[in-house]
C-alpha cells in the first residue's frame, strides 16, 4: 500500500486528520529531507525514514513501489497538496507503467495557492489557474503559451516554482506578457514560507512587481481585471457585475460595457466614438468602428439640436421604427417619413421618380430645417445631398446609410463633399435602416456615454 500524503504548507496546524492518521501508521515514509522536521512527531519509532533531494522525484517513487511490494505500509509526504505539482502523479504513473496491482491512495492536504488564498482574504473569490514556471521537464514554449492564455482569458493566476538561482528569467517573462493583457495597477500577492515561522506577504502591483523579491519558496498571485485592495485583503469580486442583468435596459448597459471593454484603438473623438459604439452593437462587428465617418462634431450637434425637439425626416418607415419612441416622446420630436403619402406618390409617378425619392424631395420642401436620416436608398440621399449644393436645402443635418450596389457609393461621396452641414455616414456598400437609426439614438443619449 502507498499513501501519497500532503502536508500543507508547513505549520502542524495545516496538516489533516487524515495525513496525521497515514503517516502514524506507516512503515515506511519517503520524502525530501526538509520535509521531515514538519512530522517527526507522528511518525513512529520503528519506521524507516528515507530522505531524499529534491530532484530526486523518480527514486522517491521507484523506493516507495520496493517497499510496498515487500508489504510495507508506505507514505510518500510532500508539501501542500499531494496532488499539485507533487508527487502523486509519479507515483501513479510508475505503478501505471509497471501494470502492478499496488494500491495508491492520494491523501488531501492544503495547497500552497489556498493558503495563500485564505491570508490574502478573497482573491480566488472567481476563475482562477494555476501555472508552473519550471522548464525542467515542461518545454518553456508551452509554458509560455499557458502564460498568454491565463493573462488573456483574466483568470487570477497562482504561479509555482517561480524563480531559483537558475531560472531566473522566466518570471520576468511572464510579468512582460501579463502587462500586455492587465492594467500596471493589478494586484500582484507574494507569498513566501506560508504557514512557517519564516511567513511573508508582500502586496504590490504589477507594475511595480519586483521579481527579485521572489524565490523557491514563494508562490505567487495576480490577480484578473476584476481585483482590488483593501487594507491588508486582496479581493476578487464574485462577478464582473453584481448580477446578471435581466431587464432590456441592464441588458443594453451591460452590452455596452462590454464594447468598450474591447473596443479597437482608435483616434475617434467622444461624439463620434460614441455612434460608433451603437452601430457595433446594432450590428455585433467591431469592424464598424471603421465604417463610420461623422463631420467634425456632428453628434454633438445633433445631440443639442435633438435635445430641443428638432424634427426628424426618414426615408423609410424602418428607420422610423428603429428610432426610439422613449427618446422622441420625452424631447417632443416628431419623426416624419412621407413613403407613402398621397402627395408623394403622385410626385413619383409624375416626375418619374423613386418612392423614396419623391418622399424625401416633398419633405424637403415641408420640412427644409429637419434632421435628414437615410437608411435605404441612395437616390433619397442623392436628392438630398444635390438640393444642398444647389442651395436649395439648408437641413440640421444628414445622415447616410443606404445599403446595396447600385448609387450607394455615388450617394455617399456626394455626402462626403458638404463642408458647412454635419452629416454622418457608414462608408462603401453597408449600411441599412439599423445603423441610420443607431447614429440618431446615439445623438439622444450622448450625455449617458460613459466612455
Amino acid at each position: 500500500m502507498i499513501k501519497v500524503v500532503g502536508l500543507g504548507p508547513g505549520h502542524s496546524d495545516y496538516i489533516t486528520p487524515m495525513a496525521t492518521q497515514a503517516i502514524s501508521e506507516a512503515t515506511v515514509v519517503i520524502g525530501y529531507h526538509y520535509y521531515f522536521q514538519f512530522i517527526q512527531h507522528l511518525i513512529r519509532a520503528d519506521a524507516v525514514c528515507i530522505g531524499k533531494e529534491l530532484s530526486e522525484e523518480e527514486k522517491r517513487a521507484d523506493i516507495a513501489i520496493k517497499h510496498a511490494l515487500e508489504g510495507e505500509r508506505v507514505v510518500v509526504i510532500g508539501s501542500g497538496d499531494a496532488s499539485i505539482y507533487a508527487m502523486a502523479s509519479i507515483v501513479y504513473q510508475k505503478v501505471a507503467e509497471q501494470k502492478l496491482e499496488i494500491p495508491v491512495e492520494t491523501v488531501p492536504g492544503i495547497s500552497a495557492f489556498i493558503t495563500a488564498g485564505s491570508k490574502l482574504g478573497a482573491i480566488l473569490g472567481h476563475d482562477f489557474c494555476c501555472i508552473s514556471l519550471s522548464d525542467l521537464m515542461t518545454p518553456w514554449t508551452t509554458i509560455e503559451k499557458r502564460i498568454h492564455a491565463a493573462a488573456m482569458g483574466d483568470f487570477v493566476t497562482g504561479l509555482y516554482n517561480p524563480r531559483s538561482k537558475k531560472r531566473y528569467w522566466q518570471l520576468q517573462a511572464l510579468k512582460n506578457v501579463f502587462l500586455q493583457y492587465r492594467e500596471a495597477t493589478t494586484p500582484v500577492a507574494i507569498c513566501k514560507q506560508l504557514g512557517r515561522t519564516e511567513e511573508e506577504i508582500k502586496i504590490t502591483t504589477l507594475g511595480d512587481f519586483d521579481v527579485t523579491d521572489v524565490d523557491m519558496f514563494c508562490v505567487v498571485l495576480i490577480g484578473n481585471s476584476q481585483t482590488f485592495t483593501y487594507q491588508n485583503y486582496v479581493i476578487t469580486p464574485r462577478g464582473y457585475l453584481n448580477r446578471k442583468p435581466e431587464t432590456g435596459p441592464e441588458i443594453q448597459e451591460a452590452s455596452f460595457v462590454e464594447i468598450i471593454n474591447n473596443i479597437p484603438k482608435n483616434t475617434l473623438e467622444k461624439d463620434a466614438l460614441w455612434a460608433a459604439i451603437r452601430c457595433i452593437h446594432t450590428s455585433g462587428d467591431f469592424e464598424y468602428i471603421k465604417y463610420l465617418k461623422t463631420s467634425e462634431k456632428a453628434i454633438s450637434i445633433w445631440h443639442e439640436y435633438l435635445q430641443a425637439g428638432g424634427t426628424i425626416v426618414t426615408d423609410v418607415t424602418m428607420v422610423q421604427s428603429g428610432i426610439t419612441k422613449a427618446f422622441t416622446t420625452r424631447h417632443k420630436n416628431q419623426v416624419i417619413c412621407l413613403l407613402n403619402d398621397p402627395e408623394a406618390l403622385k410626385m413619383a409617378e409624375e416626375e418619374k421618380l423613386t418612392r423614396t425619392q419623391a418622399g424625401i424631395k416633398l419633405a424637403a420642401k415641408k420640412y427644409p430645417k429637419a434632421l435628414f436620416v437615410i437608411g435605404n436608398a441612395p437616390t433619397a440621399l442623392i436628392e438630398i445631398t444635390d438640393q444642398i449644393h444647389e442651395g436649395i436645402l439648408a437641413p440640421a443635418g444628414v445622415i447616410g446609410a443606404p445599403v446595396g450596389f447600385i448609387n450607394v457609393i455615388e450617394s455617399k461621396e456626394r455626402l462626403k463633399t458638404i463642408t458647412h452641414i454635419p452629416y454622418a455616414l457608414i462608408t462603401e456598400k453597408r449600411g441599412g435602416s439599423n445603423f441610420a437609426a443607431a447614429i440618431v439614438n446615439a445623438a439622444f443619449t450622448l450625455d449617458e456615454a460613459k466612455i
